[in-house]
């Protein structure tokens, strides 16, 4: 299983791949902004995405709408503090597999994780 953890906080991507560890993902890299991300799924193949949705460069929902534009299909979870229904909407119409608002107890994403990736055949 390899993921893929894109955030532009430091901080917060150690606080993911540690939630990915304790779902047994051990394989992680990492972006800082969209257009990372973008780059990193057109050269490799990713179990998972954790995305954030405000980066520089590029916002983590354009991010999603490029990744998908790219006929890639695995899970795309938004991690963001963007709480409003309307933001969980437009993510979802975007591609995006589910939606965490941080902060966040790492039980929840550990299992939203599990969710996915169970509903993608990838667990």
């Amino acid at each position: 299983m390899r993921a893929l953890v894109v955030d532009d906080s430091a901080v917060m991507r150690k606080v993911l791949i540690g939630a990915l560890s304790r779902a047994d993902i051990s394989e992680v890299d990492q972006a800082s902004d969209g257009m990372d991300a973008v780059n990193a799924t057109q050269q490799k193949d990713y179990d998972l995405i954790l995305m954030d949705w405000n980066m520089p460069n590029m916002l983590g929902i354009d991010a999603v709408r490029a990744i998908r534009a790219n006929g890639k299909t695995m899970p795309i979870i938004m991690v963001t503090t963007e709480a409003e229904k309307s933001r969980v909407l437009d993510a979802l119409k975007a591609g995006a597999s589910n939606y965490i608002i941080k902060p966040f107890e790492p039980a929840t994403i550990v299992s939203k994780i599990q969710e996915v990736l169970a509903k993608s055949g990838g667990a």
